[in-house]
């Protein structure tokens, strides 16, 4: 076993000077004259690779175990245009490219170059329509949805890190292999299109070699011209078969590679199983296919032999699964009572907009009998929300659960739970806001709403603590500001349609010549919830109502686009979205580098749906990266970039997920009368001056 290890680590090491030298000698190729000999060396070499590649696709568990996948195909395609130059310049010179393609135009097509370009063609439209097509649309879907996974993997990552679930170096672990995962399914986008232009390459290079053979037979050789045809047809479709066969091979290892989902077997593997593991669909598929056989005019024997393969799979595979007849029955009884009370499902049906569910220990909070304020505290919040937001909080549900442990409570939205805490009634929450001189004794927490560290504390140590330099508050209160957070950070789920109306209603009978005029003359009540909705989002309050509306039928006639509709709609409420971030009458931010502008720039495309961002993932981990750095370098009271109204909507999308917090304003949205103090500026490159 010493000499095959030894082997392996000295090729390895050697791979780099090897791969190196490879390129070195496919450009070579390309330049000098190849005898026939190495030619077939070279179309059996091709060849042998194609067939390597793919059956490796075919026997990984995840696409990660082949992450060199994207430059292999490079090289395999420039290696393939090597030989097409190579063998394009023998079929002209000298009429003899070797016996590999000569076999294939005559013994492979059997002479006839008619019977020979069909097939090439099929091959090509085949590859060309079919898997290239298919490949470069999934890779393109794949690179995206992993791309807008990222953070979420990333904060999952970090959770798992902080519940110490996972050790650090795990987690580094995990970080790497994301990482990993977003630059290869962006390097497999790229991929595609080479795979895809070396089909239409093949088409071109085929043409090429037909109309140069023709000229040189007839006018340099003096053939004539059935000679010229008969022999340079041959020996093209020829060189384009012994091409294209290894480029489609190329093709479906990569729809294979990028189809791949990770699991715990190889592609061969998870076929045979899945397709064999239904019962009835093999055995019905059995009796359709014997059937067939008894057809007149069709062959009995092909028909009837696959008949009884599918119905032997079929009888040696596991039971169907059945279900118990009591089970069976019980759930046909539910059914039937159901269906007696039809108004009783339609109750069933409807979800509350806001649900708090609570635990049998927190119901003292809600029941004003035994002192509870909770259902005051709410009120104070659907109408702070409606102060600071213009949004009309609807009414909160209020349950008791119990499933739930005794203090705990979760938050719905739309029947959803997007929050949940617990709480110690009998103590209270005491948080350190960073002037603490001293620790109290205490239970260990986290306040739910902004995750800080905190103590229960009982109420004897509550002066101690407050005296201490703790901030310190009693559980409704932490329960009361959790409520307040979930439904700031949620408020464009809150704002449907119907609630867009009555906010517009409401200013009709004042203001009803712009209302008028803007609905539905102009915009629709639903592409009017969707610029408030937007503006919600990046926590732009809309109370502001006349000026939202007086702006919308300004610019309306000019586009319906409601990304666009927002933007301008920011611009009239600048001073209103300034003066939220000012620190003592001064705006501080950072800016971007014109090069990460031009970058952003660059990937807004604008469609009939609206706008469409085409960013590098890779390029958007490096932002993300030097964001975080300049954030870090200039801390600032509120995370601020401005930038040009052009990109600002799409920065603010590609970053929504990962860096949420951040505040991306527009040079628009600044009025003349703001002091600007700009710390800093997102540099391209960490060396930058």
């Amino acid at each position: 076993m010493a000499k095959p290890a030894s082997f392996l680590s000295r090729a390895s090491s050697l791979s780099d000077l090897t791969v190196i030298v490879g390129v070195v000698l496919i450009v070579v190729m390309m330049v000098v004259p190849l005898p026939p000999a190495m030619l077939d060396l070279m179309l059996a070499l091709n060849m042998s690779l194609s067939l390597l590649l793919i059956l490796l696709t075919m026997n990984v568990v995840e696409p990660l175990e082949i992450a060199a996948f994207p430059s292999i195909v490079l090289i395999m395609t420039l290696f393939r245009a090597a030989l097409n130059v190579s063998s394009s310049r023998l079929i002209l010179l000298t009429g003899n490219p070797g016996k590999i393609i000569t076999a294939f135009g005559q013994f492979v097509v059997g002479g006839n170059y008619v019977v020979g370009f069909v097939i090439f063609l099929i091959l090509v439209i085949v590859q060309f329509m079919v898997i290239t097509k298919g490949a470069e649309r999934v890779a393109e879907v794949a690179a995206r949805f992993t791309l807008d996974a990222m953070p979420g993997k990333q904060m999952s990552i970090d959770a798992d890190l902080n519940a110490g679930l996972i050790t650090e170096s795990e987690a580094r672990a995990r970080r790497r292999s994301v990482e990993r995962e977003a630059d290869f399914y962006g390097s497999m986008d790229g991929a595609s299109k080479f795979v895809k232009g070396d089909a239409i390459v093949s088409i071109i290079i085929t043409l090429i070699n037909l109309i140069g053979g023709f000229a040189v037979g007839i006018l340099q050789r003096g053939l004539s011209f059935d000679q010229a045809l008969t022999r340079y047809t041959l020996l093209t479709v020829g060189d384009g078969l012994v091409s294209q066969i290894p480029a489609l091979l190329v093709s479906t290892a990569t729809g294979i590679i990028i189809t791949r989902a990770a699991s715990e077997s190889n592609l061969g593997h998870e076929i045979s199983h899945q397709m064999l593991s239904n019962r009835k669909a093999l055995l019905t598929a059995g009796g359709i296919i014997s059937v067939f056989g008894l057809v007149p005019g069709l062959p009995t024997l092909p028909f009837l032999t696959l008949g009884v393969i599918c119905g032997v799979l079929g009888y040696y595979t596991g039971p169907a699964d059945v279900i118990p007849e009591e089970q069976q029955a019980a759930e046909e009884q539910a059914i039937a009572e159901e269906g007696r009370s039809p108004e009783q499902l339609v109750s069933l049906l409807q979800v509350d907009p806001i649900e708090l569910e609570i635990g049998y220990g927190l119901i003292p909070l809600v029941d004003s009998s035994q002192g509870g304020d909770m259902l005051d505290r709410i009120s104070m919040i659907r109408r702070q929300c409606a102060l600071e937001l213009g949004l009309l909080v609807p009414v909160i549900r209020i349950r008791d659960n119990l499933q739930l442990s005794p203090g705990a409570y979760v938050v719905k939205i739309k029947g959803i739970q997007v929050a949940k805490g617990e709480l110690m009634t009998n103590h209270y929450m005491a948080m350190d806001a960073g002037g603490v001189t001293e620790r109290v004794e205490g239970i260990p927490t986290t306040e739910p709403a902004f995750g800080l560290d905190a103590l229960w504390i009982s109420a004897s140590e509550r002066e101690k603590a407050e005296y201490a330099g703790y901030t310190v508050v009693d559980a409704p209160a932490v329960l009361a500001t959790h409520l307040t957070e979930v439904i700031r950070s949620h408020a464009p789920e809150l704002l449907g349609r119907q609630e867009a109306k009555t906010l517009i209603d409401g200013l009709r009978s004042e203001y009803s010549a712009v209302v008028d005029e803007l609905i539905p003359n102009l915009m629709t009540l639903g592409e009017v919830q969707k610029v408030l909705q937007n503006l919600l989002r990046e926590g732009v309050p809309i109370r502001n109502m006349v000026t939202i509306l007086e702006t919308l039928a300004d610019t309306a006639p000019l586009t319906k686009d409601t990304d666009i509709l927002t933007e301008y709609v920011r611009e009239a409420l600048g001073r209103q979205i300034t003066n939220m971030y000012l620190e003592e009458d001064v705006l501080h931010i950072l800016t971007l580098s014109p090069e990460w502008e031009e970058a952003v720039s660059s990937s807004i495309e604008y469609t009939e749906r609206g706008m469409v961002i085409n960013f590098d993932p890779r390029l958007l981990q490096t932002l993300f990266l030097q964001l975080g750095k300049a954030l870090e370098q200039h801390p600032l009271p509120h995370p601020i970039v401005l930038v040009a109204p052009q990109i600002r909507p799409a920065l603010k999308h590609l970053t929504q997920r990962a860096i949420p917090k951040l505040i991306v304003l527009s040079y628009n949205e600044i009025t003349p009368d703001i002091e600007v103090q700009a710390h800093g500026v997102v540099k391209w490159k960490d060396n930058e001056g």
